[in-house]
């Protein structure tokens, strides 16, 4: 009979404030010049899913109207279409706002692409025309990963890169 794995918890994970010291140069290095928007969404999802905690890192790209299809990520299998009117990636294009959820099983209408997430981050990406292109979801396996430091360095990232005339194709 097979012995069960011990199932892997966080104890001490490392703060907020830290998450991005190493992780956000090397994003603007690799990135300088560059203004296709996939290009930009594979290389910051590849980086930031070796962020200690970031068990799902990719994009929702805005393919028609209220419609966001799944772009480049790193992690398992994402969804492939999320309506606007439904989950954290929805609310976040429809609000153009950053959703912190602590627990993605008190959000209403949360769509479990894992049912290992626990908690989210969900970005609007902003292009500078000031169209929303695309939303980056992040999500963790433990529950209140996410705060008000991962929301300011990630959106000054996401403007630093998005924020400028684009190559959407």
């Amino acid at each position: 009979m097979p012995v069960p794995l011990p199932i892997a918890i966080r104890t001490n994970p490392m703060p907020a404030s830290h998450r991005y010291t190493d992780v956000l140069p090397r994003i603007d290095a690799l990135c300088e010049g560059e203004d296709n928007a996939v290009a930009l969404m594979a290389t910051i999802a590849c980086e930031l899913y070796r962020i200690e905690g970031f068990d799902w890192v990719g994009f929702y790209r805005v393919v028609a109207p209220g419609k966001l299809k799944v772009g480049p990520y790193q992690g398992g299998h994402g969804c492939l279409a999320i309506p606007f009117d439904r989950g954290v990636c929805g609310a976040a294009a429809r609000e153009r706002a950053t959703q912190i959820v602590d627990d993605v099983d008190a959000f209403p209408g949360h769509i479990a692409c894992s049912s290992s997430t626990r908690s989210e981050i969900v970005l609007p990406v902003i292009d500078d025309q000031g169209r929303l292109i695309a939303v980056l979801d992040i999500d963790s396996d433990t529950p209140a990963y996410f705060g008000e430091a991962d929301r300011a360095a990630l959106e000054a990232m996401l403007k630093r890169h998005f924020g400028k005339a684009l190559d959407l194709t």
